[in-house]
């Protein structure tokens, strides 16, 4: 059988880093961006290590009920949102789950207003 068109050319996998031009040319790179982008005499922000969707021991009470709180409130958007999309019986059945999402943000909003009265 004939190919239309040839093979293409065998090539070695080559890294960036294997020859030193390529490792010189990578760092006057970063020397250059450090240089634009953190000026000498500046520090950049410390970073908070904190993982995203983690809950770990020391997290605080008022960030967890804050963090919950803005969950429920996104979660019954959500829900109110598609339920406009859906038939009368369905429509329903989803602005209850979005009423019942409501009652817990409403608990944990109090939660989090009597954790702040006590200090």
């Amino acid at each position: 059988m004939i190919k239309p068109t040839p093979n293409p050319p065998e090539t070695d996998s080559v890294s960036p880093y294997e020859s030193l031009d390529s490792k010189k040319l990578h760092e006057a790179a970063d020397r250059a961006l450090d240089h634009y982008l953190c000026p000498p005499g500046s520090t950049p922000p410390p970073r908070r290590i904190r993982g995203m969707y983690a809950v770990t021991a020391d997290n605080k009470n008022e960030e967890l009920l804050i963090d919950a709180s803005e969950t429920l409130a996104s979660a019954k958007t959500i829900a109110q949102d598609c339920a406009s999309l859906l038939p009368a019986a369905q429509r329903r059945a989803l602005l209850g789950i979005a009423q019942l999402i409501m009652l817990g943000e409403l608990a944990v909003n109090r939660a989090l207003d009597n954790l702040q009265l006590a200090d």
